[in-house]
Formats: structure tokens, C-alpha cells, sequence
């Protein structure tokens, strides 16, 4: 009877495996271009580089198995470098993390079905209890190489998400601002608005943007989300109405005002949101009372007292001159109307017209600049578009001749 090889058991059965390193890898190939539908979608580049990740895994395992003493634990960051090492970085967004324990999953079943008829007997327990002790590592390690793709890509996609939101407020859009939004998940839905908004206290900025995001999508709208200084921004697309696309999102902010500016056609023309948001933001202080979330339009009186020319243009070329153009009466009755502490009856004797009449014009101008003299609100922004409009020396204004009181 032959004596039997009296060489270390596993360089002996490592000899036998790396001989076999090749057939293994095929077999392994071979296995997946049946059994996994996926890898034969991939585009022959990705294929390859597939391809070389299970012959680094299994020519690791070998020279794992037949390295001197005792059989060590496997280093889960040496595994990492030696398996995935020679694929791009890229190939994580490609394959997904189940597709690749998938991958793990049949190389480590071709190996384990084809060692009985390579090995000696003898050695074959030794070694397939090594083969699951190097699957565990391996799982590890392709769950910690994701995980690190995962935590740089997030990274990425915030500093870009960042980058977005500031050129918005920058008004500096171009091409690049929609391509870097579309890179982060923006679905380009068409009209967009900014909200602002405090940070609150006790919550960090991944977990509040993750937060808003799930809102939006909830709502069915796009997200983008930064932070500057204390203030939250976030771009809100799809949107309809703002004020309701806004209403989900004051729930998870700070305390103070919540502001949404005008609709966009889309995100190319969000900075002119962006700055009405802005400008609101900043005057708000003057209406403690408003709402949350407060339209940006419905600050213009405050916006204007606080110095901002675009609010101060708007009451001008939007409300003053439609009701100098409209009707000259309008004007006159309007201004009748607040001098005598809005009373229609005062009103009437001091234009020696009926009550009735003043309602009418009343209507009227409600009608063609869209706030109501009788609600208080609305009469304050008519005042201070009257002060505005008077002011600018636009268009002419015949004053009523009225009876001279002491001073």
C-alpha cells in the first residue's frame, strides 16, 4: 500500500486548489450567466470586472487556506483590498448589495460542489469548514465596502445637494445647476418654490433633511435641502399651490416664521422665489402673528417698510397703477376711505355720494388688485400702495377739493 504524502495538509490541499483556481472561476462564471439574470444585463465592461472579483475571491481563499500555521481569521480589510480591490469604485452603483452576497453566495457553492474531487479525502472537512469561515469574512467584507460607498456617496450627494441650493439663492442658474440637481435625485417636475424656516433645536441636519425629503415625496414632490447660517432652504418642485406644498414641512422646523415664495415655472427661474423667500424671511419680524407657513406675498408691506425695491416696485406697478389706470374714482374713494377711519358712511358724506357707490368702487377695487379694503391686512398693503404710488410721481391723481379744517 502506498505511504501517503507527509506534507503540511493544507499547503498540501491549497496546492490542489490553486491548480484548479482557473476551472473554478469558469465554473463560477458559467453559473451566473444562467442562474442570475441581472449579471446578464450588465454591459460586457461590468461583466469583466465581475469576473475578476470571483477570481480574486477564490485565489483569496486559497492563499488564505494555505498560509503557514495555523488557519488565522481573516482580515476583513485585506479581504476588502484583495477582492474588490481590483474593481472601480463605480461598480458598487451598478451591482447592488443582495447582488453581490449573491455573487459571494454562488462562488462559495461552485467551490464547495467541486473540492470533493480535488482534494484528498482526508483534507476535505478542514477545508470546508475554512470555506465558511472565509464566506463569513467575505460577507463583512462586501458589506463594509458598501457601507463605505454608501457613507462617500452620501457625503457627495450633500455637498452637491449644498452647491444646488446655493446657486439658487445666488441667482446664478445655468445648465449645470439642473444636471448637479438631477445627480442628487431632483425629478425636474416643473414649477418650483423655496421655503425657509429655522433649524430646530436637538436634530441634526441629515436626519431633518431625510425628514423633508420623506414629506416631499409623500406629497408627491422633489426636495433639495441646505442650511445656511441658522436658516433651513429647501426647493420644493411639483409644486401647485406653495402654501400647501409648504404646510407638511412646519412640523419638522424650528420655532419662529415659515416662509414659501411665489411659484417658478421651474428650476431655472427659482432664484426669483428664492429672493422673495429671502426678503420675507427678513421682515417677518414685523407680523408676529402670521401664519405658518406665510406666503411671501402676503409680507409685501413689511418687505417694503423693511427697504426691499422689488416689494416696493410690485405695490407700485401691480396695485397703485392698475387703480389709477382702472378708474380714476377708485383712487380717490380708496384714499376717502382709510382718511376717514375706513367708515362707508363717512366716506360718502366726504364725496357727497351715496353709501352704496362706496361699496361699489369698494368692490371694485378689490376686484382689480385682489385685497378687499375691509379686511385689515389688505388694507395695509392698499395704504402703503397708495404712499408708494404717490411717491414714485407715476401717473396723476386729481385730488377732491375738501373744506380746510384748523390746524
Amino acid at each position: 500500500m502506498p505511504r501517503r504524502p507527509t506534507s503540511n495538509p493544507r499547503a498540501r490541499a491549497a496546492t490542489a486548489l490553486r491548480r484548479s483556481t482557473g476551472a473554478l472561476s469558469t465554473t463560477a462564471m458559467a453559473r451566473m450567466e444562467t442562474d442570475m439574470p441581472w449579471f446578464r444585463e450588465l454591459s460586457a465592461e461590468d461583466r469583466s470586472w465581475v469576473g475578476l472579483i470571483v477570481q480574486a475571491g477564490i485565489k483569496g481563499f486559497v492563499d488564505w487556506y494555505g498560509a503557514d500555521a495555523e488557519v488565522p481569521e481573516a482580515d476583513g480589510n485585506a479581504l476588502a483590498a484583495s477582492i474588490f480591490g481590483a474593481a472601480p469604485r463605480a461598480l458598487a452603483g451598478v451591482i447592488t448589495l443582495q447582488q453581490t452576497v449573491d455573487l459571494v453566495r454562488l462562488s462559495i457553492e461552485v467551490v464547495e460542489s467541486n473540492i470533493d474531487g480535488l482534494l484528498d479525502p482526508d483534507d476535505l472537512p478542514a477545508v470546508h469548514a475554512a470555506v465558511l469561515r472565509y464566506a463569513r469574512e467575505v460577507a463583512f467584507a462586501t458589506a463594509e465596502v458598501y457601507a463605505r460607498a454608501a457613507e462617500a456617496r452620501g457625503a457627495w450627494d450633500a455637498r452637491l445637494e449644498a452647491l444646488v441650493v446655493d446657486s439658487v439663492l445666488r441667482a446664478e442658474p445655468d445648465e449645470s445647476v439642473l444636471s448637479r440637481a438631477s445627480a442628487v435625485g431632483w425629478g425636474a417636475r416643473g414649477q418650483v418654490a423655496v421655503v425657509l424656516a429655522a433649524m430646530p433645536e436637538r436634530r441634526t441636519e441629515t436626519d431633518l433633511f431625510d425628514a423633508v425629503r420623506r414629506v416631499a415625496r409623500a406629497a408627491g414632490l422633489d426636495a433639495l435641502c441646505a442650511v445656511q447660517g441658522d436658516r433651513l432652504v429647501v426647493l420644493l418642485g411639483g409644486v401647485a399651490d406653495a402654501k400647501a406644498a409648504a404646510e407638511p414641512i412646519v412640523e419638522l422646523v424650528g420655532a419662529g416664521p415659515v416662509v414659501v415664495g411665489p411659484v417658478t415655472e421651474d428650476l431655472s427661474h427659482a432664484h426669483l422665489s428664492a429672493r422673495a423667500a429671502l426678503s420675507a424671511y427678513r421682515a417677518a419680524s414685523g407680523w408676529p402673528e402670521a401664519p405658518r407657513p406665510v406666503r411671501s406675498s402676503d409680507l409685501l408691506p413689511e418687505r417694503a417698510l423693511a427697504g426691499d425695491g422689488h416689494a416696493r416696485r410690485h405695490l407700485v406697478e401691480e396695485v397703485y397703477l392698475p387703480l389709477l389706470e382702472a378708474r380714476g374714482t377708485l383712487i380717490e374713494t380708496l384714499a376717502a376711505y382709510f382718511e376717514t377711519g375706513s367708515s362707508l358712511e363717512a366716506t360718502s358724506r366726504a364725496l357727497f355720494v351715496h353709501a352704496n357707490t362706496v361699496r361699489y368702487r369698494l368692490r371694485q377695487v378689490g376686484d382689480v388688485t385682489g385685497y378687499t379694503p375691509a379686511h385689515h391686512r389688505d388694507a395695509l398693503t392698499l395704504q402703503i400702495a397708495l404712499v408708494l404710488g404717490r411717491q414714485s410721481g407715476r401717473g396723476t391723481e386729481t385730488p377732491t377739493e375738501r373744506p380746510t379744517v384748523g390746524l
